[in-house]
């Protein structure tokens, strides 16, 4: 016995419950050992279950079973104590508290290595005790270590009941390994092994498992094992580059996403160039179009009409000589029946005078237009525009961005800013909401209603105002500034028009303008309202009126486009018309401004 130098203690084997030596002990699922009956009755008493020891709470209560090693060992225990097995009765002494009994026999140290588990080699041993140091010198080993492969010498750590409340039941001087009864000598919670009660300390490659000695020994016997700390150590390696990966996918992927927002953003440019590009291309056509059906239809009026005056002046010559033929046989037939050979003789000449001359077999009226040059022009415009189609199916729209292309301005748009004229607004009209600027060119709609005269000519509930300048003949252009707004009227509207109260704004009622809500819905206010679909979103307006035709006709100024033409019947004088549209919160704070026609854009 004095070779291992180990001295028993009671209080290793003492149910903390009766305070007496274990009997049919049992471990909850915390780690801690108590007598089965001691531990039922306490629970029994109780409202939760919860550990006598370390006050853990379970939710469910613990399905309890006889702990057998320990039953084993805490009977060998009794019967040293009472029999002095080994050779030699009971020592007891007093030592800072602890009842320390009889040495422990070499069969009773034989069997604690065989019903103790064995920890894997390389398997640091922790002290139970604070303060207690580790242990570090080679670990005592018995014959059976030899017998199981990867196996390293046998250790009680970890085996029988989780991590150590309880004192130690076999102390080894410097040097040797220390055997705690309650579990492994080790500051972490080692969990246990459901089917042996022994701690879970190896893990099994090939079957993937975290197991304890005993199903290493029944059920893994030849497997791959390792100590759980050595495989985590892999695992860590694993996870190590499993995170580098996870950290280059993430970078790949954010810079897809830098991609694709590029992409989006090149692609937004791209719709706004073909747009911009294919609006124009199409105008300039549509244009020439109009520009040459408008000629034709001039040249083939102008050609009707000189052929009908040419057909009346050779109906009227042909009516006079059937007129003087048709006396000359009258005159024929009154001298051929006359008897009175004098009368006949001396008004012969006269009767028979040479008729006229004029051959009129070959005379027809020419049925030339005079339209061959005016096609020829156009098909000549056509052929242009279809090699530039051409080249666009081809390269698309790359050149040079639509701002600083040389596009021609259509002529329809030069003409009309030709009738530019100075409009400012009649502040006598505006809406008490309404703020003018000092030159009178710019109007907004402010928060809270100005005191102003309530005249006859102010409007009093729809924000809006009217140009000085009255219109009562000839054509008429002015522009608008309507950029950053959501909300907008522009247009005419005649003198005699109801400003107070609600108004029927149609052509009817005589308001005709165009009319922009919520930034992008575009209507005409007619009977009903017509929606206009625009590409690009004006940032100026055109319009156009033409008193003597009828006409008020609105234009894209920076696309140069036209957008719409009303055509009805002015019976009295119309003014210009404004309405910036309820600020909105300010949301529509910006202002409507008439600017400067540029006649030589």
């Amino acid at each position: 016995m004095s070779s291992y130098g180990s001295f028993l203690s009671s209080e290793q084997f003492q149910c903390s419950i009766c305070l007496d030596v274990f009997n049919n002990p049992s471990s909850t699922p915390c780690g801690h050992s108590f007598c089965v009956a001691c531990i039922n009755q306490y629970w029994d008493k109780a409202k939760v279950c919860q550990c006598p020891l370390c006050k853990r709470t379970f939710q469910k209560r613990p399905d309890l079973q006889i702990n057998r090693t320990l039953r084993e060992i805490t009977e060998q225990f009794r019967s040293i104590s009472v029999g002095g097995g080994g050779g030699g009765g009971p020592v007891r002494e007093k030592k800072a508290g602890r009842v320390r009994e009889g040495a422990m026999s070499d069969a009773l140290f034989s069997e604690l290595t065989k019903k103790l588990p064995r920890p894997q080699a390389n398997t640091p041993l922790t002290s139970e005790e604070p303060g207690e140091p580790i242990a570090s010198t080679p670990q005592v080993t018995t014959p059976m270590a030899s017998s199981v492969p990867n196996q390293s010498p046998i250790s009680v750590v970890g085996g029988i009941g989780g991590p150590p409340p309880a004192p130690s039941l076999l102390s080894q001087p410097s040097g040797r390994r220390r055997f705690t009864v309650s579990g492994a000598a080790s500051s972490h919670h080692i969990p246990i092994c459901q089917i042996h009660q022994r701690g879970i300390l190896i893990f099994c490659r090939t079957d993937g498992e975290c197991i304890c000695p005993n199903c290493e020994a029944e059920e893994h016997c030849g497997h791959d094992t390792v100590t759980v700390e050595a495989a985590w150590m892999d695992k860590q390696a694993q996870l190590k580059e499993t995170e580098q990966h996870i950290q280059e996918m993430i970078t790949q992927r954010l810079r897809k996403i830098e991609e694709i927002r590029t992409s989006v953003a090149d692609l937004g440019l791209a719709v706004e160039r073909e747009t911009a590009g294919s609006v124009c291309m199409f105008s300039e056509l549509v244009a020439a179009i109009e520009r040459s059906q408008a000629e034709l239809i001039d040249a083939m009026e102008v050609k009707r009409s000189a052929s009908q005056q040419l057909a009346d002046s050779m109906i009227r010559q042909l009516e006079l000589e059937v007129e003087d033929l048709k006396q000359r046989e009258s005159a024929l037939a009154k001298l051929s029946a006359s008897d009175d050979h004098i009368h006949g003789i001396k008004n012969f000449p006269g009767v028979c005078s040479p008729l006229p001359d004029k051959d009129w077999s070959n005379v027809s009226l020419a049925f030339d237009l005079g339209t061959s040059a005016i096609y020829k022009s156009l098909a000549a415009q056509v052929e242009k525009f279809q090699e530039r189609l051409r080249s666009v199916t081809e390269t698309g729209f790359i050149a040079t961005p639509l701002e600083a292309s040389p596009t021609r301005p259509l002529p329809r748009m030069r003409r009309v800013q030709e009738y530019a004229v100075d409009v400012t607004l009649d502040c006598n009209t505006a809406h008490p909401r309404l703020i003018l600027s000092d030159d009178m060119k710019s109007v907004r709609c402010g928060e809270r209603h100005q005191l102003l005269p309530d005249n006859m000519e102010r409007f009093d509930r729809v924000v809006c105002v009217l140009g000085r300048e009255a219109i009562t003949s000839g054509r008429h252009y002015w522009e608008v500034l309507v950029g950053g707004k959501t909300d907008w009227d522009l247009g005419v509207a005649r003198q005699s028009i109801n400003r107070k109260g609600k108004i029927e704004v149609t052509p009817s009622n005589g308001y005709w303008f165009l009319s922009l809500r919520d930034k992008n819905k575009y209507a005409f206010r007619t009977e009903p309202s017509t929606d206009v679909h625009l590409n690009l979103r004006p940032n100026k307006i055109g319009i156009f009126v033409d008193f003597d035709r009828g006409q008020v006709s609105f234009y894209n100024v920076d696309c140069k486009i036209h957008i719409y033409t009303f055509n009805d019947t002015f019976t009295e004088c119309i003014f210009p018309f404004f309405s910036p549209c309820t600020n909105k919160s300010g949301k529509n704070d910006g202002p409507l401004i008439i600017t400067p026609v540029d006649k030589a854009d």
